[in-house]
């Protein structure tokens, strides 16, 4: 358990499966009270399988306190409310990770609405969660937020266009929040998914892929609470999963059938994107 999570609140968004759900799991592990966010509950799951009240009774059996609030991020009094909630339920909020995203397949030819479903969540709603969170973490001297990325943010990756928009920005809002809330000792970290991991949400838009060489969603949950237990002035970086584990020597592969991690793009990409450019499956 670490000293500097520890006694903590943590509000994770899109915690009913995948990244969201190991890392909520993760965090109170290291000690902290967690709420969990996203749309899927018991009383109305969602297609793909996973509910925050499943997550949230499996960190209670391990002795964890934690809080599932549904929230639909895509509407922004929702987004007020959970981060409303969390203070009134535990008194403080310290720790937001802004992990929730959606997609859609297409380019030009996207439907307007849901353009604007898939910004309004993947970018809105995390602007919205920290402007509501950051005067609670100011009132407590300290707190830090990771914003959940992918590859897709730096490459244009086929038919996920608008999603690899959402994701640029997300970095945007990240270095912007950075600036502005280190002088009140609030870090603004992003961690860029650039291996593929096997959540519920990629397996079933790649039911092709090889499922196998993908690592479990507690790989990432790792990297995601190193990023949190980083002291200042570590602030408004953008980190490659891949990099970031390289060069900490964590997240160690626990893929049923590790395969070699080819280097990935950390960069935005120039020039004429083809398929030959395509550094294998990604995830975000």
């Amino acid at each position: 358990m670490s000293d500097l999570l520890a006694g903590k609140v943590a509000i994770v968004t899109g915690a009913s499966r995948g990244v969201g759900a190991a890392a909520a799991i993760a965090l109170a592990e290291q000690g902290c009270a967690v709420v969990c966010a996203a749309r899927s509950t018991a009383a109305a799951p969602k297609r793909l399988p996973g509910t925050i009240d499943a997550v949230v009774d499996q960190i209670r059996r391990a002795g964890g306190d934690a809080l599932a609030i549904p929230t639909n991020l895509a509407v922004e009094d929702e987004v007020v409310a959970m981060v409303a909630r969390t203070v009134e339920h535990f008194g403080r909020v310290d720790v937001l990770v802004n992990n929730a995203a959606i997609t859609f397949t297409g380019d030009l030819q996207m439907p307007t609405k849901r353009y604007d479903l898939i910004m309004n969540v993947n970018v809105r709603a995390p602007f919205i969660a920290i402007r509501e969170a950051a005067p609670h973490m100011r009132a407590n001297g300290a707190g830090a937020i990771v914003n959940v990325s992918s590859a897709a943010a730096l490459i244009p990756v086929p038919h996920m266009s608008v999603y690899g928009v959402s994701k640029l920005a997300l970095e945007h809002v990240t270095l912007d929040a950075a600036r502005e809330l280190y002088p009140d000792n609030i870090s603004v970290n992003c961690f860029r998914i650039d291996i593929s991991v096997a959540t519920e949400g990629f397996m079933a838009n790649v039911p092709d892929g090889d499922h196998d060489s993908w690592e479990p969603p507690d790989v990432a949950a790792e990297g995601i609470v190193w990023m949190l237990r980083q002291p200042m002035p570590y602030t408004g970086w953008r980190e490659s999963m891949y990099e970031l584990g390289q060069r900490e020597g964590i997240m160690r592969s626990r893929a049923k059938r590790p395969t070699e991690r080819a280097i990935r793009v950390t960069e935005l990409f120039n020039g004429l994107y083809t398929e030959t450019h395509l550094p294998g499956v990604i995830d975000g």
